[in-house]
């Protein structure tokens, strides 16, 4: 590893703790983020705080520190990757009604009723039960690019739309045991926990979620396919230090390629899989509609 990967780490945490005036909090928080030269996305809101920020070692070790020493987030769970630079351009620390928008009368609170938390190795060892249903608790994109082997895609294009689906396809498995995953955990807190109140009697969720689940010594990342959809610029991530397995296909040519890009037309922005063969030929548009029209208004 270089000297410049040496230097530089992402943490991602999430923490549902109840917060009193989100937008004050917010405030004060970019400013001390901004002190430290940090860069990312934190939401805040009246349930708790998520977040993703990068900086050096030194620059994420002092606000980890200056986290822990406030009595509400004494406890919090960091994850760290190293990385080279920065993962974000900016830094953004915005309220939010929600952390996870799930847009619910009757919202569930993780602190009282969630899924049963299994480790990495648990759930390795449990992702093996034929008798088991493994729900994908993220959207189709990031699905698309990897996921654990057997697990069920998710159709929805946002996390609001995943009550209305669970009630329209999953209905007939509220006596099975539900294996649920996101990329860190916290979409797994209201998910399994949404499940338990729909009936589901056996939910368990991925402590610490797919980045955890990679980083595990003994685990290694068995089991999962693909590659790790990250909001950040690095777009996605290695999770399986075992097997190197493609699962997705390049929108272009069909070849199997992990490489996600947004579509070159900004009207457009659409992300899409793409291989390097592919990326000079179509100038990193989605399609060759994009393509075709961004030649037709240079040349107008």
């Amino acid at each position: 590893m270089s000297i410049k990967q040496e230097q530089y780490q992402v943490l991602l945490y999430y923490k549902y703790i109840p917060i009193e005036n989100p937008e004050q909090f917010a405030k004060e928080h970019l400013k001390r983020c901004q002190e430290l030269e940090l860069k990312g996305r934190i939401l805040v809101a009246t349930e708790g705080i998520n977040g993703t920020v990068s900086g050096t070692i030194d620059q994420t070790n002092e606000y980890m520190k200056i986290m822990h020493e406030n009595p509400l987030f004494h406890d919090m769970v960091f994850k760290i990757d190293r990385t080279e630079g920065h993962a974000f351009k900016k830094m953004h620390v915005r309220p939010r009604k929600e952390l996870v928008t799930f847009n619910l009368e009757d919202d569930v609170d993780p602190n009282q009723v969630t899924g049963a938390y299994l480790s990495p190795k648990e759930f390795y060892e449990t992702l093996q039960n034929e008798d088991v249903i493994i729900l994908d608790g993220r959207n189709h994109y990031e699905y698309e690019i990897g996921h654990f082997r057997g697990a069920i895609r998710p159709g929805v294009k946002s996390t609001r739309e995943f009550p209305e689906w669970i009630r329209e396809n999953l209905s007939q498995y509220k006596d099975k045991k539900i294996l649920t995953y996101c990329t860190g955990g916290i979409r797994c807190e209201k998910l399994s926990g949404f499940l338990k109140k729909e009936g589901f009697s056996d939910v368990s969720q991925l402590h610490g979620g797919i980045v955890t689940y990679g980083q595990d010594p003994e685990v290694k990342g068995q089991l999962f396919d693909g590659k790790c959809y990250v909001f950040d610029d690095r777009i996605a991530v290695p999770i399986n230090q075992v097997e190197d397995i493609i699962v997705s296909q390049c929108s272009h040519c069909g070849q199997p390629a992990d490489r996600y890009l947004n579509c070159a037309d900004v009207t457009c922005d659409q992300r899409h899989i793409c291989c390097e063969q592919c990326e000079p030929k179509y100038q990193r548009f989605c399609s060759s509609k994009c393509l075709e029209s961004n030649q037709h208004y240079h040349q107008a």
